[in-house]
């Protein structure tokens, strides 16, 4: 990041330049999550990052957000672009004093930057656990800029009293200790904000899914088009007192785009699902999952509560189905109860498992000795190229394929509730069923499905807490929207 930003600063690019870019995306990025303006507290640092916190509020102000200073070291001390951008910003609005009534909606995490090493040290200690204590104490959503104060931003090491951040809205790329399996519930949201020149590599081998680079995965419908051209997706789902999992990836699979979306259930459960089922969802009875290699599927997922009473049969179908396939729930139970990986090397098409970590452990034993980016990567090895996509659910869903990794950076505690899984899997089968590989439809559907959830909150009635996996079929609308004008982050 160092190295880049002398390369913007050799071809005319000045520092101020890019600190007002900086801010600039900073206030958009808060506003994206909290739409109507509140009170927001600015913690800053003598350095560039804090000149990064004044420059955001002084757009916060003008988007009628009321404005509170908490500064780490009195104004003589401040770097000159930084004591400048205060200047600015107290040029323009009168600054209440830090102890005005009321708590914070957000604050600004502006104490450090990517070059601060080693531990906290005074003043920045006590202004960090400010920080924190509002957040426990009075409620306060903390945006960490570039990374939280405390964080290593090379290993993901933290000090004791790290600022603990529900968003991290890092510059220009992604650092490394932000993705560190012991950082996430100090990161929170991870957003990347690119900045003119300073964008993420679209060619990288390990990445962190935006929308800059999703948008491209799904080009504009053509106006002759027809349902044909966007998938025929089955679903081998439900069982009996399971039936809402066949349900919700159903729902899921044709509010993702899906042309044509086909539920095929067990007999016993068939008069319940099919009146309970969408209208626009086709549902038939099946004695026998094997048949369904005679139909023809654009995409197939399989799983979802389906039970493990036909285990046989459905490690037959992920073998033998020649079209991609999503693997999920009781289906990556049924792969995992005789030698998985054997059976992976055999399928016809490509596969996309999506197990959540006790899923993955019974898939690969290996896994608990390794992190998570390593356990993808030793059970990719593992299965010597063939055609299987790894989507591993988490606070940090991460998908993998070959020697590529990609992040998702949406979402929060609220998906933390049954049923987000089996949404994913109807929205990455139609993904599938749109001829996106099995790598793009696993960080596209995980970016969206983590996007609708955001947006169930940050613009809808709902709460973390009362946030269900049904909730989200209603904000993909706007979801796609957001990423068919790469808004947002």
């Amino acid at each position: 990041m160092k190295e880049i930003e002398q390369r913007a600063f050799a071809l005319g690019v000045t520092p101020a330049q890019l600190m007002e870019e900086a801010g600039r995306r900073i206030a958009e990025a808060v506003t994206q999550f909290f739409p109507k303006p509140g009170r927001c507290l600015v913690v800053y640092g003598k350095g560039h990052n804090g000149g990064d916190a004044l420059v955001a509020a002084r757009y916060l102000e003008a988007a009628g957000w009321e404005i509170a200073l908490d500064p780490a070291f009195p104004d003589e001390a401040l770097a000159p672009l930084t004591l400048q951008q205060l200047q600015a910003l107290q040029a323009s609005v009168p600054i209440p004093p830090t102890e005005a009534s009321g708590s914070p909606t957000v604050i600004l995490d502006g104490l450090l930057g990517i070059g601060a090493m080693g531990a906290l040290r005074e003043p920045i200690r006590s202004a960090a656990r400010r920080i924190n204590h509002l957040r426990t104490e009075r409620g306060a959503s903390v945006f960490a800029l570039d990374l939280p104060s405390g964080l290593n931003g090379d290993t993901g090491a933290a000090d004791p009293d790290v600022v603990v951040a529900d968003f991290t809205l890092t510059l220009g790329f992604a650092k490394r200790g932000l993705l560190a399996d012991g950082a996430t519930d100090t990161v929170g949201r991870l957003a990347v904000l690119s900045l003119g020149d300073l964008a993420a590599d679209e060619s990288a081998r390990e990445i962190v899914a935006t929308p800059a680079l999703l948008a491209p995965l799904l080009p504009r419908r053509r106006y002759d088009t027809h349902k044909g051209d966007y998938g025929r997706v089955g679903i081998v789902a439900g069982s009996s007192g399971f039936t809402g999992a066949a349900l919700m990836a159903a729902q899921a699979a044709a509010r993702a785009g899906a042309g044509l979306v086909s539920l095929h259930v067990t007999p016993d459960i068939y008069p319940i699902v099919a009146a309970q089922a969408a209208p626009e969802v086709m549902v038939a009875p099946v004695d026998c999952h094997l048949d369904l290699l005679e139909k023809r599927f654009d995409a197939l997922a399989v799983g979802p509560g389906l039970g493990l009473g036909e285990a046989d049969d459905i490690r037959t179908l992920i073998e033998r189905f020649e079209g991609p396939m999503v693997v999920d729930a009781d289906a990556l139970n049924a792969l995992a109860s005789q030698e998985p990986l054997a059976l992976l090397r055999r399928t016809a098409g490509p596969r996309l498992l999506t197990p959540h970590p006790g899923e993955f452990a019974r898939l690969f034993h290996e896994a608990a000795a390794y992190s998570r980016r390593q356990s993808a990567e030793a059970f990719l090895a593992a299965l010597r190229d063939a055609p299987v996509t790894l989507l591993l659910k988490g606070a940090r869903t991460l998908v993998a394929e070959s020697s590529y990794y990609s992040y998702n950076s949406t979402g929060h505690p609220g998906m933390a509730s049954g049923g987000m899984g089996d949404v994913l899997t109807g929205v990455c089968a139609a993904l599938l069923g749109q001829r996106l590989t099995a790598f793009d439809a696993g960080r596209l559907g995980a970016w969206l499905c983590g996007r609708a959830a955001e947006l169930a909150v940050s613009h809808g009635p709902q709460s973390e807490a009362s946030l269900l996996a049904t909730d989200l079929s209603g904000w993909f609308g706007t979801a796609f929207r957001e990423l068919q004008h790469r808004v947002g982050c």
